[in-house]
């Protein structure tokens, strides 16, 4: 897979999501959106809070918009809704199109907070062990980010990141997406 991360308006779908304890299910929400930063499109889904579903929900979420013009997936994170991990190489086969996981502080990782918090956690300290290292980014806004990659090359993701992000280190995609996400959640009406 190809991303053309130089072509005038490519166009990610980003996807956030939201939940509150004691929440069983999370809320995702997908936007698709266009490099010049045109919305173009937007999907709400599920996943299972401390579950196992977050590939498949995201799958799911990606088919449901059925838009063969999306080219890469950006996603807020790949551990969601209390230790549900993303399967980003699987997440890329399956949908076709690459996939870059980004979180915004460097960190240690979580495989102790994971064993601690999780019956079934030498399970879920398997895939996320088998994420690998986070690459940190920099971006042309000055911040850093910290991105898992699948089948897009380091130097395109950068390129990708820097045509979607106007300020600060979080892209527009993942900003809307996530305000929805919390929006659905909250049950927050749309004034008109």
């Amino acid at each position: 897979m190809k991303v053309h991360s130089n072509k005038r308006a490519i166009r990610a779908l980003g996807i956030a999501e939201s939940f509150r304890r004691p929440d069983k299910r999370s809320i995702l929400a997908g936007v698709v959106m266009r490099s010049d930063l045109v919305i173009d499109g937007f999907a709400f889904g599920e996943a299972t809070v401390e579950g196992d579903d977050a590939t498949r929900s995201m799958l799911r979420l990606y088919r449901r918009l059925r838009r063969e013009d999306v080219n890469l997936l950006l996603l807020s994170g790949c551990i969601i809704s209390l230790y549900n991990v993303v399967d980003v190489d699987a997440l890329a086969k399956m949908s076709g199109v690459p996939v870059i996981a980004l979180t915004y502080r460097e960190s240690a990782g979580i495989e102790g907070a994971i064993r601690h918090n999780c019956g079934d956690g030498d399970e879920k300290v398997a895939r996320y062990n088998r994420l690998g290292p986070r690459l940190p980014i920099a971006l042309r806004t000055g911040y850093r980010v910290f991105a898992r990659l699948s089948a897009i090359s380091e130097t395109d993701a950068a390129r990708v990141l820097d045509s979607f992000t106007l300020q600060g280190g979080v892209p527009e995609p993942v900003r809307v997406a996530k305000l929805l996400a919390h929006a659905r959640r909250s049950g927050a009406q749309p004034e008109a």
